[in-house]
């Protein structure tokens, strides 16, 4: 196999005209990759998107050609994909008020462009999911909210319309899915991109711990940060010790990667129904 790129979490490899999508264990927050690995969340992050990529088979294509047909060094966190064009946008849907969205909204009153109603506060329910894409940046550099115009500026009001269009249907499936196993989807990013035949394909990972935020529904509470099921912990430990946000980061400590992994292993429990 070639490598072809190694990013913050996945590396990329070209084998027999395919990608082969290796999830590594690393985890990054502010756009920097710990020093730390998390153990076994390349292996969760993998099979929790296929587990969402056979729910979402009838709203949108995925890149899955195999999840077996891989090395053997890489069995459990390797998925052989088709290769796409990846369109140059982050498709953010969000249906709960948090984080950069947060910020946002108490500097604009909005979110990328989208207007809100007054009197949301931190983790409030919104009146209904929004699409609020960003820039995709390369390694190292910030992804920066956009408005749906920017998009359609950038890719066409066509394709900016079904960019949104699927971010949401994937969102509310999402969402309704891990409701009603008592997990709250506040919001999630996806990438979409072309295949060979001129099809939009979701792609790279889908309603994981590391591209969603998860809480649980029973502790949900507008007003205040709320128990996370992602790495937000991880970040919030990051963001404690008074690291500056820029390489080199900290050292995790081991309880807070045991920590860690706790929760990635919970969010998949109890969104799947299966045992880790």
């Amino acid at each position: 196999m070639k490598l072809l790129h190694s990013g913050k979490v996945r590396d990329v490899y070209e084998d027999r005209g395919d990608i082969v999508l290796v999830a590594s264990d690393r985890v990054s927050v502010y756009d920097v990759i710990l020093p730390t690995p998390i153990p076994d969340k390349g292996k969760i992050l993998t099979q929790l998107s296929l587990w969402w990529f056979e729910q979402l088979a009838d709203i949108v294509p995925n890149h899955v050609v195999s999840a077996t047909d891989v090395p053997a060094e890489f069995e459990g966190r390797a998925v052989r994909c088709r290769k796409l064009k990846m369109v140059q946008v982050e498709c953010v849907a969000r249906g709960y008020l948090t984080g950069s969205g947060l910020k946002d909204y108490q500097a604009r009153g909005e979110v990328s462009g989208v207007p809100l109603p007054p009197g949301l506060v931190d983790g409030s329910r919104l009146p209904e999911p929004i699409f609020t894409p960003s820039t995709k940046a390369p390694l190292g550099q910030h992804d920066e909210p956009i408005t749906f115009d920017d998009v359609v500026a950038q890719e066409g009001a066509e394709v900016a319309g079904e960019l949104r269009r699927i971010t949401l249907a994937v969102y509310g499936r999402g969402a309704e899915l891990a409701r009603e196993r008592g997990v709250i989807i506040a919001d999630t990013k996806i990438e979409l991109g072309w295949a060979a035949d001129g099809t939009l394909v979701l792609g790279d990972e889908v309603l994981t711990s590391d591209s969603s935020r998860f809480w649980p529904a029973d502790q949900w509470e507008p007003g205040r940060a709320q128990f996370s099921f992602d790495k937000q912990f991880v970040r919030d430990w990051a963001t404690g010790t008074g690291w500056d946000k820029q390489e080199p980061a900290p050292e995790v400590p081991a309880e807070i990667v045991e920590i860690t992994r706790a929760r990635y292993v919970e969010a998949y429990e109890r969104i799947t129904g299966k045992s880790w």
